[in-house]
């Protein structure tokens, strides 16, 4: 009998340390359940995570810690049912604090049979796992933003290279077409020229815009206010609505100044009402908001911090779900009916805000309306230097790699009086320019051969031969111009494909 005594009382010893080692842990709610989901035990840390004194849940069923949709979806019985089944369950999920609150759970819940395999109840363990969700949840979202600016990037490069390659077969054509244009007699030959010229334009168009999404469109930016500009261009933007719809302006009082190309400004802004007015067929309201915010580290997201002009544009439309949302700015991405757009609506608005140095920002919601931001960075100076005059030219070396834009752009010139010297290289041209003091105007492609390519010709001749004025063609303009690269601060940029007037004028600017 002694030795059975002692061992009862070992046993109620043990058990009484478990139960203070249970009592003691603050990090885990540790309790146990009935068979039927009744909590029967209570310790310190289950008061600290979910906020119930011992007192006012012992004798309740555990369902209580369980959101609305989770218990209308029967989740706290199949979780003991599981548990019963298999000797244990494991979950994740939201749960509910006595004060309303939720919390991320990650529990475990252990059914415990007695030596005849009765189940006598379940013990669970639950920890409040809400921090390593938000900062998992932060890292998706900031792999998702990487991956969409790689993925925009990489569009950007392949579209570019397209744009500038189907650039230079226009050019071919464009040329071509004016000089028949200038040979041509008869009126059925000037009608069927016209007919391919406008041709030629609409193609032009279209890659000016995927060189805009690429951001490698020539911009001509200085500093504007941009309330002014918009309130000059609302009467146009007014007139893209239709009779349900209208457009507001609420533009902040300050100063909101930054460097911009008001031409390709003010079509970003057409582009985004057209499209704010497609998205509200039955009507409603475009609405036009400029401010001035600061951006700081927390709010910068993938901007510099700094302080920046922001342009909202909301409208009271259908919304976008998240799968055309994640899409929106590709370049032929459309959800209007054929016919009804290209596609390159706010792929060229991304193009342009991120060439001029800013961000683009799309918030939508089925049934709730779309709104766009744009940040553009505040300018502090204006400025508005023009380059310097240059004088008349009668001999021009072309530098150009591809024979068919040689011929009719030597054509061209010669067609407005001007003699022509041909080179298809950049160490051809430097030759060419050792031996001859008469080429007043180098009209030079950008992309060349043998390494050296147009831009650094250019230097070379603005460092050399200081009075010849250089005019560099290519279908994009390179960052060095659009960056305001010093040595070639008076350089002129002639995109491709371009007109006889559009030449000539360089030529005599």
């Amino acid at each position: 009998m002694a030795e059975e005594s002692g061992a009862n009382d070992s046993a109620r010893e043990a058990q009484e340390q478990f139960r203070i080692l249970v009592q003691g842990v603050t990090d885990y709610a540790i309790f146990m359940l009935s068979p039927t989901g009744v909590v029967t035990t209570w310790n310190v840390g289950a008061e600290r995570i979910k906020g119930y004194r011992r007192s006012e849940i012992v004798g309740e069923h555990f369902s209580r810690f369980y959101t609305a949709e989770d218990k209308a979806a029967g989740l706290p019985a199949k979780i003991l049912a599981t548990a019963a089944a298999e000797g244990r369950a494991e979950r994740e999920g939201w749960r509910v604090r006595k004060d309303g609150s939720r919390f991320w759970a990650h529990l475990v819940v252990d059914a415990i049979r007695d030596e005849a395999g009765v189940l006598v109840g379940f013990a669970k363990v639950t920890r409040d796992i809400t921090e390593r969700k938000e900062a998992a949840a932060a890292l998706e979202k900031a792999n998702a933003a990487l991956f969409q600016s790689q993925k925009m990037e990489a569009i950007g490069r392949l579209t570019g290279g397209v744009a500038h390659d189907f650039n230079n077969l226009l050019a071919v054509l464009s040329n071509g077409l004016q000089v028949l244009a200038i040979q041509s007699r008869t009126p059925i030959d000037k009608k069927m020229i016209d007919s391919m010229r406008r041709a030629i334009d609409r193609g032009a168009a279209l890659t000016q815009q995927l060189l805009s999404f690429a951001r490698q469109q020539p911009l001509q930016a200085q500093v504007h206010d941009l309330n002014a500009l918009i309130r000059e261009f609302a009467p146009m933007l007014s007139r893209a609505g239709s009779r349900t719809t209208h457009v507001e302006l609420a533009l902040r009082p300050e100063n909101a100044f930054a460097l911009v190309d008001p031409a390709r400004f003010e079509a970003a802004l057409l582009n985004l009402v057209v499209n704010a007015v497609d998205a509200m067929p039955t009507g409603g309201t475009v609405t036009i908001g400029t401010d001035t915010v600061q951006l700081d580290a927390d709010t910068a997201l993938d901007m510099p911090v700094g302080r920046y002009v922001r342009i909202c544009v909301s409208d009271t439309g259908m919304g976008m779900p998240e799968a055309v949302l994640a899409q929106a700015f590709e370049p032929f991405f459309t959800t209007k009916q054929p016919g009804k757009g290209t596609g390159l609506g706010l792929s060229q608005v991304y193009g342009f805000i991120t060439q001029s140095g800013g961000k683009v920002r799309l918030f939508s919601e089925v049934d709730k309306g779309t709104k766009v931001e744009l940040y553009l960075p505040i300018a502090h100076h204006r400025s508005g230097a023009e380059d310097p005059v240059a004088p008349r030219i009668e001999t021009v070396l072309l530098v150009e790699d591809e024979p068919e834009q040689v011929g009719v752009a030597s054509q061209l010139l010669a067609s407005i009086g001007y003699e022509v010297v041909p080179a298809s290289s950049a160490s051809e041209a430097t030759v060419i320019l050792g031996q001859r003091s008469d080429i007043r105007f180098l009209v030079c492609d950008i992309s060349l051969p043998d390494g050296a390519g147009g831009l650094e010709l250019a230097r070379l001749v603005r460092s050399q031969h200081p009075q010849i004025r250089v005019v560099l063609t290519s279908g994009h303009a390179p960052a060095a111009l659009s960056n305001g690269d010093g040595e070639l601060s008076d350089v002129t940029f002639l995109p491709k494909p371009y007109r006889l007037a559009e030449l000539a004028k360089a030529l005599r600017a």
